[in-house]
């Protein structure tokens, strides 16, 4: 059961709400009257410079740069802004002044730099590289089924969640009241982390720290609609780190205590794992958090286990699978290349079979050279316990040992280290694609030397929002008013303070917009705030290249070379050649100029 004898509070906060853009902000649009701005306090912060139709703004910015750290000029500005002025003549600038000019000198920069339409530059087929990877020297492509070569509507995650919400129900007696709780999408996002034991949805980032305002334990609801109430996290975790040991199956942390939440068919568990705890909360019912995640756990396996999810596919393809077309072209042109195809999936063969003869054609295992199903992975690839078996054309087992993987034939279970015996294929001359990080492609990465491509597809909606004006502007904005922030915290009086105050609750307001943009309530499963998630580092540690789905390797030749992008770290210049092939360089340059 669900229950635990001893007594549980948990302490709720309000549900975040997030703030329009204060008046005095330049990023409220707020109003200009006689080239002046009107802050919060209602007062003329400074003049606003009406600019020249033909205002250059990189002569501007460098104007403005050199300004500032040579000539007569520089100290003057000094020596008044510090009221200590040798002249009586001297100009005495009072520093709210000053800072609210230097804030809109560099929000007109900020909107010169991007003109309408520059934003739209990222394609959603583009192969993204981590590590330098020329296909001219990959004579051997595999693949996984679910996600990689079948990609599946998001229809099938709300079937998911109904059937493990009614086996919750029916078989381990949850309270009915449960099924009032309909799935939402896009509530969830993959790589989440889930404390077990406080029942904490959360978002980590790659030095373990919580992104604050992505810890979630309940769902409201409210007129038909369910909300979001942040559980305020602070108290229970003291700091906002999390201690991690080395262990990427599974459970992440020390002992069966958190788990992080790695492939698409998730989802629907995190969703149910919310509601349930919803219930119980709102309800005031005393139960224990480690026996409703592995309720939950058992019951989205019992989906999976049970045959729903295969059945459900199989008796409407149209509605469940995407883009077979796709799937069907990229092995055509790789076995019309010479190249090498083999399968490995945990899913059964006639659920295997079906999808492919819808996507590929009756035919299809012509295209592959080694085809292995229920292969139980990821201990197909870091155990040598089970032997391979061979299925008949019915999906029947045989009981003949294997001494060869011939084409043609299925194969059942087996271990990688007969696989490499067998059929010789090693090292980089391998390339494997996968959906699950761990499951999938740590220990071929870190063990075998193989290539490995993940399958990311979120990565097509993301791009999208990378992509609108909306989030190129407020981001660059972001990132130009943080390092005024940085550069202007030496103003110490009491008026500078409130200004500094306004900008940093501007700040926040800007994160949670380019947030919100691609979550409401996790954002982006790649980045936090500033740094790259905890998903993030481990797709970069354990991926080769990553993409939206396999058909993005139509758009390369089949010798074509991969190149990382050579990112600066902290201590580097920020300009680097690709950088100014793109433009992209160039733009930080000149907020760092002006900044400065």
């Amino acid at each position: 059961m669900w229950q635990r004898s001893s007594s549980c509070t948990v302490s709720l906060c309000a549900g975040l709400n997030i703030p329009a853009f204060a008046c005095g902000s330049f990023a409220s649009a707020g109003s200009t009257m006689n080239g002046q701005n009107c802050c919060k306090d209602r007062h003329n912060c400074g003049p606003t410079k009406n600019l020249p139709v033909n205002h250059n703004p990189v002569a501007a910015a460098v104007t403005s740069h050199r300004h500032q750290i040579v000539g007569k000029n520089r100290g003057e500005e000094s020596l008044a802004k510090s009221g200590r002025a040798f002249s009586s003549t001297a100009p005495q600038i009072n520093n709210k002044t000053y800072l609210w000019a230097r804030y809109n000198e560099m929000k007109r920069l900020v909107h010169d730099l991007i003109p309408p339409g520059v934003c739209n530059l990222l394609n959603p087929s583009t192969i993204y590289a981590n590590n330098e990877v020329n296909l001219e020297e990959v004579d051997i492509y595999g693949f996984d089924y679910d996600y990689t070569l079948a990609l599946y509507s998001s229809a099938l995650d709300e079937m998911i969640y109904n059937k493990a919400r009614e086996f919750l129900i029916q078989h381990y007696k949850y309270p009915e009241g449960i099924s009032k709780y309909d799935y939402i999408p896009n509530f969830a996002t993959r790589g989440l982390h889930y404390d077990i034991q406080k029942g904490l949805l959360m978002k980590i980032d790659a030095f373990h720290y919580i992104q604050l305002g992505t810890y979630f334990q309940l769902l409201l609801e409210k007129a038909c609609n369910l909300h979001i109430k942040m559980n305020e996290a602070l108290p229970i975790y003291y700091c906002c780190t999390i201690h991690m040991t080395h262990a990427f199956y599974y459970y992440l942390f020390q002992g069966p205590k958190m788990k992080q939440f790695m492939d698409v068919f998730s989802i629907p568990e995190m969703t149910l794992l919310a509601a349930a705890n919803d219930y119980f909360i709102s309800n005031d019912i005393e139960y224990d958090p480690v026996h409703l995640y592995k309720d939950v756990s058992d019951a989205i396996g019992m989906v999976h286990i049970k045959g729903y999810m295969y059945k459900w596919i199989m008796q409407d393809l149209e509605k469940y699978i995407l883009r077979g077309d796709e799937t069907y072209a990229v092995l055509h042109r790789l076995a019309s290349h010479g190249k090498k195809l083999f399968l490995i999936t945990n899913s059964p063969f006639s659920f295997v079979d079906k999808g492919m003869k819808y996507m590929v054609g009756k035919e299809w295992r012509d295209f592959f050279d080694v085809v292995i199903v229920q292969a139980d992975k990821p201990h197909f690839f870091n155990d040598c316990v089970k032997p391979f078996r061979r299925l008949d054309s019915n999906g029947d087992l045989q009981w003949d040992r294997i001494k060869s993987l011939n084409k043609g034939q299925i194969y059942k279970q087996g271990n990688l280290v007969d696989f490499l015996k067998l059929t010789g294929w090693r090292g980089s001359k391998v390339f494997y694609f996968g959906d699950h990080l761990y499951s999938d492609l740590a220990d071929l990465m870190l063990r075998h030397g193989w290539r490995t491509g993940a399958i990311v597809p979120e990565l097509e909606v993301e791009t999208k929002v990378v992509n609108t004006d909306q989030y190129a502007q407020s981001l660059t904005w972001l990132q130009a008013l943080t390092g005024l922030l940085e550069r202007m915290q030496m103003y110490r009086d009491p008026e500078s303070k409130k200004v500094l105050q306004e900008w940093l609750k501007e700040r926040e307001e800007l994160r949670a917009v380019t947030k919100n943009l691609f979550n409401p309530h996790f954002g982006s499963i790649f980045r936090t705030c500033h740094n790259p998630t905890y998903f993030s580092r481990r797709l970069c540690r354990f991926s080769d290249l990553y993409m939206a789905s396999i058909s993005c390797l139509l758009n390369y030749d089949l010798s074509y070379t991969f190149y990382p992008r050579r990112t600066p770290l902290q201590h580097e210049a920020p300009l680097w050649m690709d950088q100014l092939c793109t433009g992209s360089g160039l733009h930080v340059h000149r907020l760092t100029s002006l900044a400065s």
